[in-house]
């Protein structure tokens, strides 16, 4: 990795009349993980990977520069009046970066593919409101009954829902509602989003992959909105250890280091003020009980018990320099038309849930005489270990004999999905502003990683659903996380505050609470 002021590098131009010099910005970013595919159906749904796809596509809808929702491929949409059929108008202009243009077949194809189970999408549930998807995705059903089609020249698309959907419009900015290149499919067929195959229809496309090293992207030219791009190109850099990364950043081999130790903030703040940015987030950190028989955490009295024995005053301010908030919610506090319910007893003094902790787990039959012995999960970095020894240390007076394993962040999500864990890490980093996106956590398959189950907060969630009223839309997803929380299926730990390094030469950074900033509205300044 370079400096960006050697990538900035002059360059002649041949051409008559042309001016002499230009100049050459290429941004370069670290990213909290390597992404697990370019396939937007392939990956495991990381924030550093919806960073990277949000730059290199671009679904019906976009997102601004303050997070805003705005006119994607789809030039305009409407709604029938019962809320079951979504019109969507395509530009004209839109084109995959060889030239191609993008139909509404490749979107189409693109939903077909997530919800095809032979592609077995981790995300394919955010689909099932759009009509059969939900038989096509068990296989019950062939993929071209999907209730989405096209018109004949390609121009049109047309959703159909099951029934009215309050969320699945803002869904669509997430990469389940991406296109995909159908011509390349029919070329390569699954192996199109290889790094020798693959094109892309965002502001960037990519050129060059090394895993775990580097991602590296250029300028779209075919995109429809290029002459308003000022990059060049892209290239992100996974590094979870992110100390390493302040260092790079501070080097100037980084223009934006995504997410900092939270324990480094103070430091941050006093020696790269300018460079520092601290924002409110939906964001919820989080730990999961694997409640499968036979794990050691079916018990509700020893869930409940470990999660009041967390003291997550301790965490967010002394961990982690008062960069987080303490959480006794899933949905965090600010999310939009919404009151985040908290879970029991996390509002009593410490020493008392303490007490209570150590009783709930004397009555299940635990303690120091008799411990319990789990394994507690995390993915790879400084912070996540911190907390999880801190919690370890925190069980401790209760009996439990918490044995520490890490693994890097595509692995350790695998393996929540398919339920290889007893207690583990998780987050989730909303990309939308609805309390929708954080209680599916309980309920989808693909996040609801210790298998959840109630009927009573299923139907709670599928009535606030189809619910058009705002009001008792919110009452029903209340309900159902005050419901839910009370059997501790898992414990909040803290609320995010987005954490970035920006380098002050970057212009079209803007902070929002979804933490999202499409790097085809930002540009280098020259020095």
């Amino acid at each position: 990795m370079q400096p960006r002021t050697f990538y900035r590098a002059t360059a002649l131009t041949l051409g008559l009349g042309a001016a002499p010099f230009a100049f050459a910005d290429t941004l370069n970013v670290g990213i909290s993980g390597d992404p697990a595919s370019l396939d937007p159906a392939k990956i495991t749904g990381g924030v550093w990977e919806e960073d990277i796809l949000r730059d290199i596509y671009e679904g019906l809808v976009s997102v601004s520069s303050e997070g805003d929702i705005i006119p994607g491929v789809a030039e305009s949409w409407n709604v029938s009046d019962d809320g079951t059929i979504w019109t969507f108008t395509l530009r004209g202009d839109a084109r995959w970066s060889d030239g191609t243009p993008v139909t509404a077949n490749d979107f189409v194809a693109g939903l077909r593919h997530q919800l095809d189970p032979k592609t077995a999408a981790n995300y394919a549930q955010r689909l099932y409101p759009i009509k059969n998807a939900q038989a096509i995705n068990g296989g019950k059903m062939p993929v071209d009954q999907l209730g989405a089609t096209a018109s004949k020249d390609g121009r049109t698309l047309t959703i159909t829902l099951n029934e009215p959907t309050a969320y699945f419009f803002k869904s669509l900015v997430l990469p389940i509602g991406y296109p995909i290149p159908a011509h390349l499919v029919k070329e390569y067929g699954d192996t199109w989003s290889d790094i020798g195959h693959i094109v892309t229809n965002g502001a960037f496309t990519p050129t060059k992959w090394v895993s775990h090293s580097e991602l590296t992207t250029v300028k779209n030219t075919h995109f429809h909105d290029a002459d308003a791009v000022s990059l060049d190109g892209v290239d992100y850099f996974p590094m979870e250890d992110k100390n390493a990364g302040i260092q790079r950043f501070r080097a100037g081999e980084l223009d934006i280091l995504r997410d900092f130790p939270a324990s480094r903030y103070q430091w941050l703040k006093k020696n790269l003020p300018q460079a520092t940015h601290l924002f409110p987030s939906l964001g919820t950190y989080y730990y999961v009980y694997n409640l499968k028989d036979g794990s050691p955490v079916t018990d509700v009295r020893v869930r409940k018990a470990l999660s009041l024995a967390i003291n997550r005053k301790v965490i967010a301010e002394k961990l982690l320099d008062g960069a987080v908030t303490p959480a006794t919610t899933l949905v965090p506090p600010g999310t939009a038309h919404y009151n985040a319910q908290s879970q029991p007893g996390l509002d009593a003094p410490y020493e008392e849930r303490l007490d209570t902790a150590r009783a709930l787990m004397k009555e299940a039959g635990y303690g120091p005489d008799h411990p319990l012995r789990l394994t507690l999960r995390y993915n790879s970095g400084d912070e996540h270990k911190r907390i999880a020894v801190a919690v370890a240390a925190m069980w401790k007076p209760l009996g439990v004999n918490a044995e520490l394993r890490n693994t890097e962040a595509n692995v350790h999500y695998a393996d929540l999905m398919a339920g290889n864990f007893e207690v583990a890490r998780a987050a989730w980093i909303s990309s939308i502003d609805d309390a929708q996106n954080f209680l599916q956590l309980l309920l989808q398959k693909s996040n609801n990683y210790g298998n959840y189950q109630n009927t009573e907060y299923q139907s709670l969630m599928a009535r606030s659903d189809t619910e058009q009223d705002a009001d008792a839309r919110e009452s029903l997803m209340e309900r159902a996380e005050k419901l839910a929380l009370a059997e501790y299926p898992l414990t909040p730990i803290y609320t995010y505050s987005s954490r970035n390094l920006v380098t002050p030469d970057l212009d079209g950074w803007n902070n929002n609470a979804l933490d999202i900033h499409p790097s085809r509205w930002m540009s280098l300044k020259d020095k």
